[in-house]
């Protein structure tokens, strides 16, 4: 059986802004650096085979913190970078809602059909991220692997793990610095950890799942 520890991303400042982030690479803040340093802790005893992660910085540095403990230098794999927001990358959601009213409103109910300007749809996202975890399946059996990427990919990372389409994004939720397990054995799949976040205890809470 084959572990992946999908984890989303340290807090970042933007996250406290309800700022949308995509592509820019913004690092995380005082408390995200806590909060990896936290999950690094609750996962000192996991014998990693390796820990990948998005190439944007706020990801890399997550994923160092655990890597450093483990001896391993976090792997960035293009495929789990953060969806392309377009036109709405660096802007407040309520700026957005104010600026394109029917396609934010439309991106609250139906994500799966939205392509902010410029950007790219979900579908785009999960086409690029999942493969990208199937093939540290099969380069890793039988091992454990971290991967920490940004809430959309992980949000469709495990709607593909469950079965579930682009339909179900906001069924998900992923606050900042979370830890998923995904178990895969032959071809089953089994999700047997979703968003915890019980080493965040005691931790400010702010802004979480933007």
């Amino acid at each position: 059986m084959t572990r992946i520890l999908l984890i989303r991303h340290g807090q970042t400042e933007w996250n406290r802004q309800e700022i949308f982030r995509g592509r820019a690479d913004i690092p995380l803040s005082k408390e995200g650096f806590r909060q990896a340093g936290a999950l690094a802790e609750r996962l000192s005893e996991e014998h990693l085979a390796a820990v990948y992660c998005s190439p944007l910085i706020r990801a890399f540095a997550t994923a160092e913190c655990m890597a450093n403990s483990h001896g391993l230098r976090p792997r960035q794999v293009d495929g789990l970078t953060d969806m392309d927001y377009g036109a709405w990358e660096g802007q407040q959601h309520e700026r957005i809602k104010q600026q394109y009213p029917d396609l934010y409103a439309r991106w609250q109910s139906e994500p799966h059909l939205v392509c902010p300007p410029g950007g790219e749809m979900l579908a785009k996202v999960r086409e690029r991220a999942y493969p990208a975890v199937l093939e540290m399946v099969a380069r890793h059996p039988e091992a454990a692997v971290a991967v920490v990427s940004h809430r959309v990919v992980g949000k469709l990372i495990l709607c593909a793990a469950l079965g579930l389409g682009d339909d179900a994004f906001w069924r998900i939720r992923q606050d900042t610095c979370c830890l998923n397990v995904l178990e895969y054995e032959g071809n089953r799949i089994t999700v047997s950890l979703l968003n915890d976040t019980c080493h965040l205890c005691g931790l400010e809470k702010d802004g979480l799942d933007f």
